[in-house]
């Protein structure tokens, strides 16, 4: 019955199933940020070009997304394009919904401020609308048309880039970043990036994840370690390093206390890209 159901579902339906996937993604996935009051002041203190940056780079990053594992099936360039605006018009629509509820924009401010508490909030609410297909389930039906995607090397970091981008940008604007990175000596911050190493790697190919990739015997532990999970964190390395100058979090630091905030970040950072490889 249920397979009968699935091809009796109308184009029509498939599309509001996807929206409605996309806006359960963007909320589940951003309701750490849009509940975090450091957020909120980020709106306004951040310059706006680079929100305008952040949402520049914001497009072609959902655009691969759509590819690999957006909330439809696309065959096109142009209908990833599409859905990635989509993604980031809800992600906008859901940001503004739930901040307008908790009273953190109204009517009466100035329409800047708003624009700003909204763009922060906009890039991890996209992002979270992409994944929310792979997150939330997806029909057989589904699955199978998107089998034609073939992994590859690029794709598999690129997929590192986002999960990364979308957790730092989650957890950056709050102190406690700065703040554990104060209080860290140069061995710990040393012990917290092998960890971050080590966790990497084993969510991906130790732990037997449902979606993890396995051991690859042809390859070998240490090509595999440095192929994809030193690699991977350099990459973590470099997103939350421009996470953090976007914020202004890093206005004003010496190299070596970027170095450790950099460190800091970047262990939630090998999360979100360990997990992005095993979602997607």
């Amino acid at each position: 019955m249920s397979g009968q159901h699935e091809r009796r579902r109308s184009p029509r339906r498939d599309l509001i199933i996807g929206l409605g996937r996309a806006a359960a993604g963007a909320l589940l996935f951003t309701l750490p940020i849009l509940m975090t009051m450091e957020t909120w002041q980020l709106g306004v203190t951040v310059p706006a070009s680079r929100l305008l940056l952040l949402l520049a780079l914001t497009l072609p990053l959902l655009v691969g997304l759509s590819r690999i594992g957006g909330f439809r099936r696309t065959s096109s360039l142009a209908q990833d394009t599409a859905d990635a605006a989509i993604a980031i018009g809800i992600a906008g629509v859901v940001a503004a919904g739930v901040l307008g509820i908790f009273g953190v924009i109204s009517d009466a401010m100035p329409a800047s401020e708003v624009l700003g508490k909204l763009a922060i909030q906009i890039t991890p609410g996209a992002v979270g609308a992409l994944f929310g297909r792979a997150q939330l389930g997806a029909s057989n039906q589904e699955d199978a048309g998107r089998e034609e995607v073939e992994e590859s090397y690029a794709g598999e970091l690129f997929v590192m880039v986002a999960g990364a981008l979308f957790l730092s940008l989650n957890i950056a604007p709050t102190e406690e970043v700065v703040l554990i990175a104060w209080r860290m000596s140069l061995w710990q911050q040393l012990g917290l990036l092998a960890a971050s190493l080590i966790v990497m790697h084993a969510l991906v190919y130790q732990l037997e994840f449902i979606g993890g990739h396995g051991p690859r015997t042809e390859d070998g532990f240490w090509s595999l370690f440095l192929r994809f999970t030193v690699t991977g964190y350099v990459l973590v390395a470099l997103v939350s390093l421009y996470v953090l100058w976007t914020i202004g979090r890093l206005d004003g630091t010496g190299p070596v206390d970027v170095a450790g905030v950099v460190i800091v970040l970047s262990f939630p950072g090998a999360v979100g890209a360990a997990a992005a490889r095993i979602i997607v």
